[in-house]
C-alpha cells in the first residue's frame, strides 16, 4: 500500500510536522511506501491558474501538477496533515487540493455532472488546533470541517474516508509527554487503520 503523506505547515519542527513523520513511519514499520509532500518545503505554488480551469480548450494543468499528479499515480492512501487555521486547513493545502485533485486527475467530466476517478482510494486526515478538543466539538468547527472539506473532496473523487484524527490543545506551552501521547495516539490509529489483517 503506498501512502502520499501530506504536510502542510511552514515550521519543520512543529507539532504538524512531527506528526507527518510519525505517520510515515508508522507505514513503514507496516511494510508499506510513505511519499511525503512536505508543500512549504516544497514552495508549493497554490495558487489555481487560468488555464486549469475548465474551458474551451479542455484543462491544461502546469508542469507542477503534471509530475505531481504523475507521483501520485499509484498512491492508495491521502493523508491530510494539518493546522486548522482559522477552523480551517491552511491556504496551501485547499490550493493542493483545487489544484491537484481538479478534472482529469480527482474527477472527469460526464453527462449532468461529474465522475470520480479515484474509487476505491482512501482520504485520512490528522489535524491540530490550539484550542481544546472540546472546543473545537461544541462549536462545530470539526464536525463543519469533516463535511466541507473531507467529506465533499471524497465524494467529487470518489475517495473513502477512513478517519479524521484531531488533536487540540496544541499550543507552544505544551508539554513534552503530551506531545509523545498525542504521536502515539496518531501511530495507534494508523495501525488500526492500515495494519495487514490475519
Amino acid at each position: 500500500m503506498k501512502h502520499a503523506v501530506i504536510i502542510a505547515h511552514p515550521a519543520p519542527d512543529s507539532f504538524t510536522a512531527a506528526v507527518g513523520r510519525t505517520y510515515a513511519e508508522t507505514v513503514r514499520a507496516l511494510g508499506q511506501e510513505a511519499l511525503v509532500r512536505d508543500l512549504y518545503a516544497m514552495e508549493f505554488d497554490p495558487c489555481l491558474k487560468a488555464s486549469e480551469l475548465p474551458g474551451p480548450d479542455g484543462v491544461q494543468p502546469g508542469a507542477d501538477i503534471v509530475a505531481e499528479r504523475a507521483l501520485m499515480a499509484d498512491v492508495d492512501v491521502f493523508a491530510f496533515i494539518y493546522p486548522f487555521w482559522f477552523n480551517a486547513p491552511p491556504a496551501i493545502l485547499k490550493g493542493y487540493a483545487d489544484r491537484m485533485f481538479g478534472l482529469g486527475f480527482g474527477y472527469a467530466a460526464a453527462s449532468g455532472g461529474t465522475e470520480p476517478l479515484l474509487s476505491n482510494r482512501r482520504l485520512i486526515s490528522l489535524s491540530s488546533s490550539g484550542a481544546p478538543d472540546r472546543w473545537v466539538e461544541e462549536t462545530g468547527a470539526l464536525s463543519a470541517l469533516r463535511q466541507h472539506f473531507d467529506g465533499h473532496l471524497a465524494g467529487v473523487c470518489g475517495l473513502n474516508v477512513i478517519d479524521h484524527l484531531h488533536h487540540g490543545g496544541v499550543t507552544p506551552g505544551i508539554t513534552a509527554e503530551a506531545v509523545a501521547d498525542m504521536l502515539e495516539d496518531v501511530a495507534r490509529a494508523v495501525r488500526a487503520a492500515f495494519a495487514p489483517s490475519v
